[in-house]
């Protein structure tokens, strides 16, 4: 296991060397200039060219490229050409938001969701398994910023049950974890449907049920676990999934999340902001996706990492 895990910790190297290369070269492919955008239409060419020479911007891309690996390497991801603050202090006060709310979407998934799909598969072409089976198509297909103006209409303006703005109580982040969790409650019920069903149609389970054993003890002691390896496969994918993408919900609820810090980076051309997010946003993924593969063998003890 230790060896399987400093293995993949080595694989993770590359990765990140790819990802920050064509991200890197990526947003400079974007028209507009970062350093025109910050001094205004009214800037001189002299004054922009030596802001330039001062951000670095002037020397090759491949030089610009190793600079900024040199610097990640120490921890420091540069200087925000908008806010000149560094960009790892603006990550670090708004990645615990989108972190909070990427756990709790994560979790309110996948109870909602493994529930719904051991019931369905449980109930097969029964009237439970297709109303189960449309919510998850509705859920799957509604996009997010629609589904979070609905909520913030229904249960905020209408009903006042929950606030819609900010993430100053608990009850702020209701309306977020939920709409960004929805469509992944539909994603997780059709993964364990359909994983319950093959476990559920296999030898040893007809066995159980020829020994009397109650239906309960089946699915929840013998089928379940069993069905689990893909499920949380799909779980793991979907935190890193929402965790990336969740800078609609955070511009509908006005939180202060690191998806809506890379947009507005993104939009203002600010070069070390996107780089410094994506790095942030690819090693959480590639950790988490790590972690999925570490809990294979928790789930199935025959699962061995020589």
């Amino acid at each position: 296991m230790l060896g399987y895990t400093i293995k993949r910790i080595l694989q993770v190297i590359p990765v990140l060397l790819i990802i920050s290369f064509i991200c890197f070269m990526m947003i400079r492919l974007v028209p507009g200039d970062p350093v025109a955008n910050m001094l205004g239409v009214n800037a001189s060419k002299e004054a922009i060219a030596a802001q330039r020479a001062e951000l670095g911007l002037d020397k090759p891309l491949l030089t610009q490229y190793g600079d900024f690996l040199v610097k990640a390497l120490q921890g420091d991801l540069g200087k925000s050409i908008t806010t000149r603050r560094p960009v790892i202090d603006e990550i670090a006060q708004r990645y615990p938001a989108t972190l909070k709310l990427a756990l709790g979407a994560t979790v309110f998934a996948a109870v909602v969701g493994i529930t719904f799909g051991v019931l369905s598969a449980v109930k097969q072409n029964k009237l439970t398994d297709n109303v189960i089976m449309v919510f998850s198509l509705l859920s799957v297909s509604t996009p997010s910023f629609f589904l979070a103006l609905v909520m913030m209409l229904l249960f905020s303006i209408h009903l006042g049950w929950l606030p819609s703005m900010g993430l100053r109580t608990p009850l702020h982040y209701v309306l977020p974890i939920i709409t960004l969790g929805m469509q992944s409650v539909g994603l997780i019920a059709r993964t364990t449907r359909s994983s319950m069903l093959e476990v559920l149609r296999q030898d040893y389970i007809r066995t159980s049920r020829s020994r009397g054993i109650s239906q309960a003890v089946i699915v929840m002691r013998h089928a379940f676990k069993n069905a689990l390896i893909p499920v949380v496969t799909v779980v793991g994918l979907r935190f890193g999934g929402l965790l990336a993408g969740s800078m609609l919900v955070e511009a509908v609820f006005s939180v202060p999340g690191i998806g809506r810090f890379m947009v507005d980076g993104v939009l203002k051309r600010d070069y070390p902001v996107v780089q410094g997010t994506v790095l942030v946003l690819a090693t959480t993924f590639v950790l988490v996706n790590l972690a999925v593969d570490l809990i294979y063998a928790l789930i199935d003890p025959r699962i061995k990492y020589d």
